[in-house]
């Protein structure tokens, strides 16, 4: 993983993460007033983590329209759009931010990159497409709303999150039906912005020339915000337990891997399980880790239903969590997390992101007995 190309003094505060994440600063001291900067002071967010591809060629496009679940081949320059990589069974394998500019296709992954690079690269057989991994020429910075002008950005990212687009659908339960977002979904209060910059003017650019908030500061507020991210995905996710059909998944265009399992879904089916916002009780001034299990009464006994994926301090919401469970466990349920150790459990209320139950507009044909000899009599 490369560190980070933007200039800091000596006497930074930044205090980094672990593992994936050791390049990038988690906080500068004060996490909570990180938020508050993030979403009110123009503060930005030092992204070196984040993995950077450009495609180029004249069918860039469409070649990559054809493979994964966005409709991409009308893209205009300039629109930021996002899209799956998805195995046969429907199961998300990788995930990409895309811009284009004109002349290539940018594409900012967290996810699995390698691997989806390497389905990338096998899939363009005689297409005009070239994909280059740019990640040690360029750089991700963070903000919300906008980036300071002084950065000198070569593409800007805008997230579409929350709005449902065209050939799109909600499974969120506040707009579930809707073909623009409602206006209670708290997504609409945040637009994220990631801009890439190139490596060598970042070189030139000190970090105390703006106000710095660190990843758990973004994490926090893409939390609140109930954006899906990396760590809402294990290797069973579909599009449906997540919300992900809003802007990731356009539902009238052709076939792509993956394309049977999602319609069957969308069409016929529910999605296993469901995505849920976690309000934790901060009494105890410990709280559960992401990946503890969620546990709740089920049939008269305690049972694991899901897990907590991801957790964080708000500013103003106190502990918060986004957490994947069973798709019928009660809305109404309680929930606990075991901290281990012999330590007491955390308890946790759940708001509803993903609705438990969708209609569909698709009836199932009526049995035909002229020609369905099932269970008649010879």
């Amino acid at each position: 993983m490369t560190a980070s190309s933007l200039n800091r003094p000596l006497s930074s505060t930044a205090v980094f993460g672990g593992e994936e994440l050791e390049h990038t600063p988690a906080h500068y001291g004060s996490p909570l007033r990180e938020q508050r900067a993030l979403l009110e002071k123009g503060a930005i967010v030092d992204l070196p983590h984040l993995r950077i591809l450009r495609l180029s060629g004249a069918d860039r496009l469409t070649w990559l329209n054809s493979i994964t679940t966005q409709k991409l081949d009308t893209l205009a320059p300039g629109v930021s759009t996002e899209t799956l990589v998805l195995d046969p069974n429907g199961r998300i394998e990788g995930w990409l931010k895309l811009v284009d500019d004109g002349e290539s296709l940018w594409a900012i992954s967290e996810l699995r990159t390698d691997e989806t690079l390497e389905f990338l690269r096998k899939m363009v057989f005689m297409m005009r497409v070239t994909i280059d991994d740019v990640s040690d020429e360029f750089q991700c910075i963070g903000a919300v709303v906008k980036l300071p002008d002084s950065l000198p950005v070569t593409q800007l990212w805008s997230d579409p999150w929350p709005h449902i687009g065209t050939g799109s659908a909600s499974y969120a339960e506040v707009d579930l039906g809707l073909e623009v977002a409602g206006e209670d979904h708290p997504g609409l209060e945040t637009q994220f912005v990631i801009g890439i910059i190139a490596r060598a003017d970042l070189q030139t650019t000190s970090a105390s020339e703006f106000t710095m908030a660190g990843f758990d500061a973004w994490e926090a507020v893409r939390i609140a915000a109930w954006r899906p991210g990396t760590n809402e995905i294990d290797h069973k996710s579909l599009v449906g337990e997540l919300d992900l059909l809003r802007t990731s998944v356009h539902l009238a265009k052709g076939c792509y891997r993956g394309q049977e399992a999602v319609a069957r879904v969308h069409n016929l089916g529910q999605p296993p399980r469901r995505l849920v916002f976690v309000h934790l009780d901060g009494s105890g001034h410990i709280q559960p880790e992401a990946g503890a299990e969620v546990l709740a009464e089920v049939r008269g006994s305690e049972r694991s239903v899901g897990q907590l994926t991801s957790v964080a301090l708000h500013w103003e919401l106190g502990p918060i969590g986004l957490a994947v469970v069973k798709r019928n466990l009660s809305a109404e349920a309680e929930l606990s997390f075991d901290l281990g150790d012999d330590a007491p459990r955390v308890a946790g209320a759940q708001e509803t992101i993903v609705a438990p139950v969708r209609e569909h507009d698709i009836e199932l044909p009526g049995r035909n007995k002229d020609t369905d000899m099932r269970n008649q009599q010879r």
